[in-house]
């Protein structure tokens, strides 16, 4: 900034009158300089640069309005040295004697005491610079000289106020997250005990099953011996024992058929019943002096079919039943056929006929017939129409069959549980956040009317894009990680500053026409509500979004970060 010559003049005298400032406070200290700053201005003799002690300068050198310190700390109340700082475009060799010397600045910057608000330090650039920078100096001391005429009242004991109450405010709303991040906190605690213990349960379970199955492969191996060693009698399949098997499998179905029949009666009978509970009470309860022809028709129609009720066929229907329920009753020697006598019949198999026959005809003849017979038999066997003689298809035991079965049934349960097993354990490893928070959160949903779109973004699962005027719905990620992005943020110097803000990033969503799959990083602040506050396109189906949540507030962890087991007032 290039000022008139009388306003440097002006600069000037006020600038070496502020050697011998002292604060309201009792402790002197140049104008600009800090509290924790002020040990190195105690000797008004002789100044020391703070960075560089062996550089030393008058004591009338400070806040002289002239950079004599490689470190800036020579003008702590004035501009002069505003330019020190590594992104300076001015290299070390301009500064004359200092060429050895880093240009790094050992101050923060001018000091606002700001009576009645916070103080604060405030850049040096804007020092004198005929701004009044009310947001960060609210005394306006840091347009003391009074540049181009600009005066700076104080104004601290209105901002002050006003900022206690937006304070309270923010403070207020801190405890309410920082409350509603503790249930979150305790949720997600009891979520992953819910994990563990059943893990643990599993793993019991897991161990019997083994044990299970060990004994059931020895048990089929058992059998497997015991029925090797035995000298089965073949069954005889003869034209009776075929049709005895027939015959019982249709007996079978006529009796299921009979048993459903009686369930569906039975039910028609019910409801019948219930209907002519109905219409009785309403024959009892109508009101006979309404003068509606349909109701008393209907009235009428009712006592004509009362009157009809069969009450003599009681018994008969009774005993009909009884009837019914013996024939439903599967058969046995006792009640019926003994199908096993008849299926296990030992007869003559049907090539005996041939045999018997020998007796009475030439051996030529017998010999033709029998190679006859073989032949037409194995054509009938091969084409399915007659059925193989036991001994020609191996079958397995019953007993071999039922062990068998039975260690499939233990070895499928056994997968089920590994499974069950290995879902729990990856879900304990899953990162879920510090102390595990976001646990509480999964598959909360949130949205944000926008316009033309309405947002949505479901915690740990999904974002997506819902169009308001038709349309399909668009896949904008499916979850991927808990990370950290840099943000630019102002400080309360009014500096823009990056810092690292908690961030949940989805990807592999929905492609765009002719460009790459959706993906959305949504950036977390504290807040007491789970909400979205904006939803940006940074690039072409690069999204992010920015929302609050408790699960993003500082603390409400237990000790070794992790979730709390119980509740607690904060």
């Amino acid at each position: 900034m290039i000022l008139p010559h009388s306003q440097l003049l002006l600069l000037s005298l006020a600038a070496g009158s502020t050697v011998l400032a002292a604060s309201n406070d009792g402790a002197a200290r140049p104008r600009g300089v800090g509290p924790e700053f002020a040990k190195f201005y105690k000797d008004t003799t002789t100044f020391s640069c703070i960075s560089n002690p062996a550089i030393k300068i008058p004591f009338s050198a400070v806040n002289d309005d002239f950079c004599d310190c490689p470190d800036g700390s020579d003008e702590p109340g004035t501009s002069a040295c505003s330019y020190i700082s590594s992104q300076s475009a001015l290299t070390v060799a301009e500064r004359p004697g200092h060429d050895e010397i880093e240009l790094k600045a050992s101050l923060p910057g001018f000091y606002c005491k700001n009576k009645g608000h916070k103080p604060a330090y405030i850049p040096f650039q804007r020092v004198n610079d005929g701004v009044c920078d009310y947001s960060i100096c609210c005394d306006g001391s840091d347009e003391w000289a009074h540049v181009g005429g600009t005066k700076c009242e104080d104004r601290c004991k209105e901002i002050g106020k006003a900022w206690r109450k937006q304070d309270e405010q923010r403070q207020k709303s801190l405890t309410a997250a920082l409350r509603k991040k503790k249930e979150l906190l305790v949720d997600a605690g009891r979520q992953q005990k819910e994990v563990e213990d059943h893990i643990e349960r599993l793993e019991m379970e897991l161990k019997g099953e083994e044990l299970k199955v060990s004994q059931l492969e020895q048990d089929l191996e058992e059998i497997q011996k015991q029925e090797s060693r035995k000298v089965v009698k073949s069954k005889k399949k003869g034209k009776v024992n075929v049709l005895a098997q027939l015959a019982k499998e249709r007996v079978e179905e006529l009796r299921n058929a009979l048993i459903d029949v009686r369930k569906e009666r039975d039910e028609t009978r019910s409801r019948v019943k219930e209907l002519e509970e109905i219409l009785a009470k309403f024959k009892v309860e109508y009101n006979p002096n309404f003068n509606d022809e349909g109701v008393k028709r209907a009235v009428r129609s009712w006592e004509e079919y009362a009157a009809r009720e069969d009450t003599e066929n009681q018994d008969g229907n009774a005993a009909f039943d009884r009837d019914l329920d013996e024939i439903s009753k599967a058969d046995s020697g006792a009640t019926g056929i003994d199908w096993d006598k008849w299926e296990n019949e030992e007869g003559g198999h049907e090539s005996d006929i041939i045999y018997q026959l020998a007796a009475y005809l030439p051996p030529s003849i017998v010999a033709f017939l029998e190679d006859k017979f073989i032949s037409a038999k194995t054509f009938l066997e091969k084409n399915g129409i007659l059925a193989e003689a036991e001994g020609e298809a191996s079958s397995e035991p019953k007993a071999v069959a039922e062990a068998r079965d039975r260690l499939k049934a233990a070895q499928g349960d056994l997968k089920k549980i590994q499974k069950t097993l290995d879902e729990h354990r990856s879900d304990l490893e899953t990162d879920y956040g510090t102390a595990s928070i976001f646990r509480a959160l999964k598959d909360v949903c949130i949205s944000k009317d926008s316009g033309e779109y309405e947002y949505e973004h479901c915690f740990l699962d999904k974002t997506r894009q819902k169009p308001k005027k038709g349309g399909s719905t668009a896949l904008m990620g499916k979850f991927v990680r808990i990370s950290t992005v840099s943000a630019d943020e102002l400080n309360e110097a009014g500096e823009l500053v990056q810092v690292e803000k908690l961030a949940l990033e989805y990807a592999n969503g929905q492609s765009c026409w002719n460009g790459p799959a959706r993906s959305t990083t949504v950036i977390l602040e504290c807040g007491e509500e789970n909400e979205i506050l904006k939803v940006m396109e940074d690039e072409k189906c690069v999204y992010s979004m920015l929302a609050t949540s408790p699960a993003a507030c500082v603390g409400g962890e237990a000790e070794g970060n992790v979730a709390p087991r119980q509740k607690d007032e904060l």
